[in-house]
């Protein structure tokens, strides 16, 4: 059940809304135990949560790509009718097996726990004691099928179930219509998983919350700084031609101002895949959401050095 723990008015919300929901009893379909924070969005909430009426070929929707996370985790201690939970501070070990829900269209827009918006076609997750971003692979026990999922919610606080994906995730893992599967759930580690599949990845500064070893960049303050002097870092390859490659994505999703730079480190050249410039942080931030919606990470704020 996402949660918006900035906020205890919306705890509170998100808590009444709650009890309403159990008041009934629980469909074998999607989730009944998420609820979340009121978005900023046009329409009236589904009253029932339930799968889009439009149906998206998932097969077509890319697993989230384990990005090392930049800033604090949200994992503090939080209360879900009368019940209260401690949050793991590591979820890069963790590993459970249990029953997976889903949650849908009575969601979607909403604001998960994280601060983000959920999107029902996003490869997201709900989970009671991960820290916030966590990436879990997810098995279906049942078919043997696997994905990646990146974790920005809480819940489900319903029975016994382990975790809620969003629709497209159980469509993906092949449960979203009978509503619940017996899965396992393993945490990843985004920084070997990077270095295990991505050849050109180097780890940078922006990895420091989730690298024991690093090569840092030099550092890049971004207090005092004029408008338009931010940027997004979205990647740094030893490759220009792998920094070429990711150039070329982040065009496909924001158009023009994405630039390749080169820095000298340690007698190495880094080839930095950049965004900008951006007027303010709040367009940074905006950037930042659709650069992530889109499966390419979470860029880096930095200034135009």
């Amino acid at each position: 059940m996402p949660i918006a723990q900035t906020s205890m008015r919306y705890l509170l919300l998100g808590g009444l809304a709650l009890l309403a929901a159990c008041s009934s009893t629980p469909q074998s379909g999607p989730s009944s135990s998420t609820a979340s924070a009121p978005a900023s969005t046009a329409g009236a909430r589904p009253l029932h949560d339930g799968p889009p009426s439009y149906m998206q070929d998932v097969s077509l929707i890319p697993d989230a790509i384990p990005t090392p996370h930049t800033g604090a985790y949200k994992a503090s201690p939080y209360t879900v009718l009368g019940q209260r939970y401690h949050p793991m501070q590591d979820g890069r070990s963790y590993r459970e097996e249990g029953v997976a829900s889903w949650y849908g269209t009575k969601f979607h827009g909403q604001h998960t726990a994280n601060g983000e918006v959920y999107d029902l076609y996003g490869m997201t997750a709900a989970h009671k004691t991960l820290p916030l971003p966590t990436y879990v692979q997810v098995t279906n026990l049942q078919n043997g099928r696997k994905i990646i999922v990146r974790v920005n919610d809480r819940g489900p606080f319903y029975s016994d179930r382990i975790i809620d994906l969003s629709f497209a995730a159980a469509k993906k893992l092949g449960y979203a219509d009978q509503g619940t599967a017996r899965v396992r759930v393993e945490g990843i580690d985004p920084v070997a998983w990077q270095q295990q599949n991505n050849p050109n990845y180097l780890v940078t500064r922006e990895a420091v919350a989730d690298a024991p070893v690093m090569a840092a960049l030099p550092p890049e303050p971004v207090e005092n700084v004029q408008a338009g002097g931010y940027y997004l870092q979205v990647g740094a390859f030893s490759s220009d031609q792998a920094a070429q490659a990711l150039r070329q994505r982040v065009m496909g999703v924001v158009g023009s101002n994405v630039r390749v730079s080169p820095v000298q480190v340690d007698s190495r050249t880094l080839h930095r895949v950049r965004v900008g410039p951006l007027s303010s942080q709040d367009e940074a931030r905006r950037m930042m959401e659709t650069l992530r919606v889109a499966n390419l990470g979470t860029p880096a704020l930095v200034t135009a050095n």
